[in-house]
């Protein structure tokens, strides 16, 4: 489908991909890895063509409809997140007119054996496959239950799109590209501004609806392995193809380096033995032929290479905090927003010395504005909240955009705000965060997206804080640099309040969650997923407490003399058992039932599907041979209106 061919990619001097090939099927599954700058948005915007390599050959398949999410994007301005999205439906206008075109010519035409009717006919048929394929649901059901899986509310579907934050933006251009049903999906960290409901959505989606081709980086191991299938590593201008997901992938790249280096050192110690014979008796005439034959084995042995390795990560210690009182911080009874919105009413929460939170939550239930109540930068409405006695923040910031001045060096951003001693130190907390020689001159408006990330931790070293406040700060870090923030993070002394979507950074490093739902804020005590396995536990409860219900229920028939099953003996359980067997019977009873239902529907569907290929089989051979009594656009219509009525059917039947 998709062919890079001996690709590389220079800039002056350095060389940021090496004659990499790759292929992409119809139906692969791909994780592009590697550290932040090795080179992976760069393949995407050379599939994509916003980027021409400086050697080597890209090959796409004709007619190829391609998806693509760069980590930045512009958007557009001045439509409605509903109007926004359904821009893009405006291809089956022209599907439209074009079919109501042909079918005038059509009936306006009597050479039916000419090849210009025929092709006609052909273009007909392929405008109404791409109207049935287009219109299988109608559009503004599919914009809503898309829009609705990507975390919007209904009741923001008519709000301007410049009113959301550049997260939200990026939500409704992922929600045109999954509208448009490409055949090949490149997507660069999607995940980077999804609650955990909409990455659950997402994954649904690409697991399930989504048949083509996926090319996927992310930093999220289990968006990773619960999405892709094929694993290709970027690492210093090269790749290595492994055609497992992540998980396997980082267990087998473990086992190939220490197979190669295995090889290498017993291929040394051969060639060194090998040599010592050579030099020990190259003089002697008795031995002339065998160090001739040793010359000669030595030249055509072929070198075991081990592969290079990128090993640099960036080294995070955070100093010891000072001592703060009790209590960090405190909300009661507080009513918190803005002028025209209030998001929380009646939030209470407690945030002790020591102790490491998350805010967790769909976007737009109030975590940030939490955080700026935090910062000072919001007063609740009413109620209270307080930092306590002594409490020095350090805070990260989502919008990196905003808060870093993209005119300043990445040197110039640590020097306007480090004071004292801290200032000789400067260029060891660049290093220790990968910014090194040319790089400190770099100005902040060329960094990448994990660049920012890790600069914006440098600030945080300035200073020895005793709370953390850090919003998203895992977005565009790489796996590598994210576990070692983590470790950090979980040495600090201090207090850590996080938020944060990513399900590996939060498990073992938070024990204690605040949900921020509907308006209000509840505690659960304990990690992430803690968290998430209560949450579940809450989504069946209903269904448990109806399950016994409706067995009890049997066994009162029974006991009763009421009409009771055919087999009442199996219904009530025996002696010295639990009633767990009379559930287990109903339920077994119930799933019987709904597979008999399955099953009858199904045959029903498969006659159906019959009668209709008939009447469309009927129809064709009208179009192809129309006489002057048939209504061209009257059989068009009925035609379409047959095949949209068996795409529905085959979709039924598909899932039963």
């Amino acid at each position: 489908m998709i062919s890079l061919d001996a690709i590389t990619v220079s800039y002056g001097g350095f060389t940021l991909l090496d004659e990499i090939s790759l292929h992409i099927g119809d139906r692969d599954r791909i994780g592009l890895v590697g550290k932040n700058g090795a080179g992976k948005s760069t393949m995407l915007k050379l599939i994509m063509d916003l980027q021409s390599p400086t050697s080597g050959k890209i090959t796409r398949t004709t007619d190829q409809r391609i998806g693509y999410l760069p980590q930045i994007m512009e958007h557009h301005k001045g439509h409605t997140v509903l109007e926004e999205v359904m821009t893009v439906y405006e291809d089956l206008d022209r599907l439209n007119r074009r079919l109501d075109e042909i079918s005038l010519e059509l009936a306006d035409r009597t050479d039916y054996e000419s090849d210009a009717y025929h092709r006609l006919i052909v273009e007909l048929n392929e405008v109404n496959d791409q109207l049935v394929l287009a219109q299988s649901e109608a559009p503004e059901e599919s914009v809503e239950r898309t829009l609705m899986g990507l975390g919007f509310k209904k009741e923001e579907f008519g709000r301007k799109t410049e009113t959301f934050s550049q997260g939200w933006n990026m939500r409704i251009e992922l929600a045109k590209i999954l509208l448009r049903r490409p055949d090949v999906l490149l997507l660069d960290e999607p995940t980077n501004h999804l609650d955990i409901e909409s990455i659950q959505w997402l994954e649904d989606y690409l697991k399930g609806s989504f048949t083509g081709a996926l090319v996927l980086i992310s930093h999220d191991r289990r968006f990773l392995d619960n999405c892709t299938t094929r694993t290709v590593e970027v690492m210093l201008g090269h790749l290595y193809d492994y055609k497992v997901p992540y998980s396997q992938y980082v267990e087998l790249r473990k086992e190939r380096i220490a197979q190669q280096k295995a090889a290498y050192a017993n291929q040394q110690r051969m060639i060194e033995k090998t040599e010592e014979f050579i030099e020990k008796f190259r003089y002697k005439p008795t031995k002339s032929n065998q160090v001739q034959s040793r010359v000669k084995q030595l030249e055509k042995i072929e070198r075991i290479e081990i592969d290079d390795e990128d090993l640099s990560a960036i080294h995070v210690k955070f100093p010891p905090a000072p001592r703060s009182g009790d209590v960090a911080f405190e909300v009661k009874d507080a009513v918190i927003g803005y002028p025209q919105k209030t998001v929380l009413n009646g939030a209470n929460l407690i945030v002790k010395r020591g102790e490491k939170v998350a805010f967790v939550g769909r976007n737009g239930e109030g975590k940030t504005t939490m955080m700026r109540v935090l910062m000072g930068e919001l007063e609740p409405f009413s109620g209270e909240a307080k930092v306590g006695y002594n409490v020095d923040i350090g805070y990260y910031a989502q919008n990196q955009e905003d808060v870093l001045d993209k005119k300043a060096t990445v040197y110039d951003t640590l020097d306007r705000i480090a004071v004292g001693d801290i200032r000789t130190k400067l260029r060891d907390i660049l290093a220790a965060f990968l910014f090194r020689g040319e790089d400190i001159d770099k100005k902040v408006a060329v960094l990448s997206g994990g660049e920012r990330s890790r600069l914006a931790m440098a600030r945080l070293m300035l200073k020895a804080h005793n709370l953390l406040a850090l919003d998203e700060p895992t977005n565009h870090m790489d796996i590598r640099s994210k576990d070692i923030l983590k470790q950090a993070l979980q040495a600090y002394d201090g207090t850590i309040i996080v938020v944060s979507h990513d399900r590996d950074f939060l498990n073992g490093l938070v024990d204690k969650v605040y949900e921020f739902i509907d308006g209000s804020v509840k505690e659960h005590l304990g990690g992430v997923d803690d968290f998430l396995r209560h949450k579940k536990a809450e989504s069946f409860r209903d269904i448990e407490k109806a399950a016994p219900s409706r067995a009890g229920l049997v066994e009162r028939q029974v006991l009763s003399g009421s009409s009771a099953p055919a087999e009442p003996e199996k219904v009530l359980p025996r002696a010295g058992e639990s009633g767990q067997s009379s559930r287990s019977y109903q339920q077994q009873k119930q799933q019987s039932r709904e597979e008999k239902r399955a099953k009858n529907r199904q045959n029903q569907l498969e006659k159906q599907i019959a009668e209709l290929e008939t009447k469309m089989a009927a129809i064709e051979t009208k179009l192809a041979a129309p006489t002057p009594a048939d209504d061209i656009m009257d059989l068009t219509r009925q035609y379409l209106e047959l095949k949209r009525d068996l795409d529905a059917r085959m979709d039924e039947w598909a899932s039963l």
